[in-house]
């Protein structure tokens, strides 16, 4: 018997304007300084268009599925994961979305697992398997998946499936018994399969690995005229599936697949709604959510990958260059790491949640430089006319953050009781100087 395992990443982040249209000159407070980098005008339109393109359809569509072969042996069962930091903009700007989300939740069939509340790249930041920052946007993820979902997620998916050893062990030692991972060949050995559960040395959790080859013929070929097997039905797809050898088959894409970046005039929808019978018509093959497949099967070997070679699913070369793989990145990321130091010395509520919200993936991969010439999947997705006006945003943004952090904590210091002599204390100003090299 084999089994499918689909699981979607449903994510927008919360984009902050062009470098040129940010002045945090005259902002003395958080509440200032949110309102003069975050561009919810564009984020809610965005959401508004992705929710009628992608979110009310897909969702439907999966419902309907699930009703259909409720009464049926082998059931139609599917998995998310949802940012707290989506959860909250379907809060503000779109709750009937969030609410076909409740309601997948409560089918029985649909598995929701744990990721980073604002995903972000925190799990670089510490040292062995403590990573503080990491565990605590996990925590605060899975506590607002408890209480919008009343559900409690089993299995964690990191930030675009970023994975090394140590963070695996992070993850375990958080209580989850599974993990997602990118299948890519060189962790493989070129003899194992991603069609079978693994775990990492030293550790227990089982590492579900994505088959990148058949999750990319229906997120990313589906609609391209040059696939040698277009155009892509579900029966000729199931065929696919059911010539798998493994145990497990795991399809794991963006959700924003369906009506998004595959437009419904390609006939993705019809495809979606026609999978679950093609598959399910095999008398071998069925759907189960991760922790089911986790539960199912045994762990069949070892796979390692290093801090020195964490893979992900991004781009060809399936590593962290996507997000630190120039310099302008590598600067945000630093800057991050140094300003939350002074942040989380504040005890500001808001300072830290503005903080947080900037360490979203997506400002450092809207910097990528790598293929920008190339027009390719990068510009695609980015809201910015180059990587310099988001890098140019983001330093405004961090530097600003920087100075109201100290504000705040001189505020916050005690007078002394006996007079002293006043001594002149130098301005610290909001103007950052920096230099970007050509990657």
């Amino acid at each position: 018997m084999s089994s499918v395992c689909f699981y979607f990443q449903v994510h927008q982040p919360r984009r902050i304007n062009a470098g040129h249209n940010i002045n945090t000159r005259d902002c003395k407070t958080p509440e200032e300084l949110e309102r003069a980098i975050f561009n919810d005008k564009k984020n809610k339109e965005v959401l508004k268009k992705v929710s009628e393109k992608c979110y009310y359809p897909a969702n439907q569509t999966m419902l309907e599925q699930i009703d259909l072969y409720k009464s049926q042996k082998k059931k139609f069962k599917i998995s998310y994961s949802l940012p707290g930091l989506f959860i909250e903009s379907l809060e503000r700007f779109d709750k009937n979305v969030l609410e076909t989300f409740v309601q997948l939740a409560k089918t029985g069939c649909v598995e929701f697992l744990n990721e980073t509340y604002y995903h972000s790249l925190s799990a670089f930041w510490g040292k062995d398997t403590q990573r503080p920052e990491f565990a605590e946007q996990a925590k605060l993820n899975h506590q607002k998946i408890k209480e919008i979902l009343g559900v409690e997620p089993k299995v964690f998916r990191n930030t675009e499936l970023l994975y090394n050893d140590r963070i695996a062990e992070t993850v375990e030692k958080m209580g989850y018994i599974g993990m997602l991972a990118e299948g890519i060949e060189w962790i493989l050995e070129g003899w194992k399969s991603p069609e079978h559960i693994y775990h990492p040395p030293n550790s227990n959790l089982a590492i579900l690995l994505r088959h990148y080859s058949l999750s990319d013929d229906m997120s990313y070929r589906f609609s391209a005229r040059w696939f040698q097997h277009w155009p892509v039905t579900a029966e000729k797809y199931s065929s696919w599936v059911a010539a798998c050898q493994g145990e497990t088959i795991n399809l794991f894409m963006d959700y924003e697949t369906f009506g998004e970046h595959q437009w419904h005039d390609t006939g993705i929808f019809n495809f979606l709604k026609q999978l679950p019978y093609e598959i399910l018509k095999w008398d071998h093959v069925e759907f189960l959510t991760p922790s089911e497949t986790i539960q199912k099967y045994p762990i069949r070997g070892t796979i390692s990958v290093n801090e020195f070679s964490t893979i992900s699913w991004a781009d060809v070369e399936r590593d962290t260059s996507a997000w630190l793989g120039n310099n302008m990145q590598r600067l945000l990321f630093s800057e991050l790491e140094r300003v939350g130091h002074i942040v989380k010395e504040t005890n500001n509520q808001h300072l830290l949640n503005i903080w947080r919200t900037l360490q979203t993936s997506d400002h450092l991969y809207y910097c990528c430089t790598k293929h920008w010439a190339d027009g390719d999947v990068h510009k695609y997705f980015s809201p910015y006319d180059s990587p310099q006006e988001s890098f140019e945003g983001m330093i405004k943004a961090l530097a600003q953050l920087k100075v109201i952090a100290r504000n705040t904590q001189n505020s916050t210091i005690p007078k002394e009781t006996t007079e002293k002599p006043k001594l002149e204390q130098p301005q610290e100003t909001h103007t950052v100087r920096y230099e970007t090299q050509r990657c």
